[in-house]
C-alpha cells in the first residue's frame, strides 16, 4: 500500500471511530473497499455525509484519475488541517486534471491564505506546470519582507525553485541570500539554475 494511503486511511478510519457510531465504521469499511467509482463520487454530491467520508472518497477518486474528485480535493488542498492538504496534494498530483496547476497557484499566492500555501506550493514544484514558476516566485517574494511569519512557505519556495531550476528565479533567489533562514537552501537552489553556479 502506498505511505500516503496507508496514513490518509488510519487517519480517516480513526475520525470514523472517534464519532462512537458503529454505522460510521461501516459506511468507512465501505467506502475503502468499493470499487465503484460512482458510489464514491455520490458521497461528494449527496448531502450529509461526513468530513471524513468525503476526504475518502475525494482521495480515492484523485489516484484513480477520476475528475469527479477536483472540486473536492482543491477544497481541501486549502483546508486548515495539515494532514489534510497533504492528502489532496497527493491525490491532485496523480489526478491528471488541467485545472489542478492554476488551482494550486491561485492557492499558494493567496495573501489571505498564505498560512495554508506550504501544499499548493510543494504541489506545483510536483507538477512542474507552466503556472509553476510564476507562483512560487510570486510567493517568495512576498515572504521575503522583513518580519515574516512564514518561513517554512518561503523555505518550500526557495527549495522547489532550486528543483525546478528555471532562470527566471535567480533574482528572486538573489534577495533570498539576504535572510539568515533561507540563505543556504537559496544558495544550494541557484547552484541547480544554468549560468548561476
Amino acid at each position: 500500500m502506498d505511505e500516503e494511503l496507508r496514513a490518509l486511511t488510519e487517519r480517516l478510519r480513526a475520525e470514523a471511530a472517534a464519532t462512537g457510531s458503529p454505522g460510521a465504521r461501516k459506511v468507512y469499511d465501505r467506502l475503502a473497499a468499493t470499487g465503484d467509482l460512482d458510489e464514491l463520487a455520490a458521497v461528494l454530491t449527496e448531502p450529509g455525509h461526513p468530513l471524513w467520508a468525503r476526504e475518502l472518497a475525494a482521495f480515492r477518486l484523485g489516484v484513480a484519475g477520476d475528475r469527479r474528485a477536483f472540486e473536492s480535493l482543491v477544497l481541501l488542498l486549502n483546508h486548515r488541517d495539515p494532514p489534510r492538504c497533504a492528502a489532496a496534494a497527493h491525490a491532485l498530483a496523480r489526478l491528471g486534471d488541467p485545472r489542478t496547476a492554476r488551482a494550486a497557484a491561485t492557492l499558494a499566492t493567496n495573501e489571505l491564505r498564505v498560512a495554508y500555501a506550504l501544499h499548493p506550493v510543494r504541489l506545483l514544484v510536483e507538477l512542474r506546470a507552466p503556472e509553476s514558476v510564476p507562483a512560487l516566485i510570486t510567493t517568495l517574494e512576498r515572504r521575503l519582507r522583513p518580519h515574516d511569519p512564514y518561513r517554512r512557505v518561503a523555505l518550500a519556495c526557495v527549495e522547489g525553485l532550486g528543483t525546478l531550476g528555471d532562470e527566471r528565479a535567480a533574482p528572486v533567489l538573489n534577495d533570498a541570500l539576504a535572510h539568515p533562514v533561507l540563505a543556504e537552501a537559496a544558495v544550494r537552489a541557484l547552484a541547480r539554475i544554468p549560468g548561476q553556479r
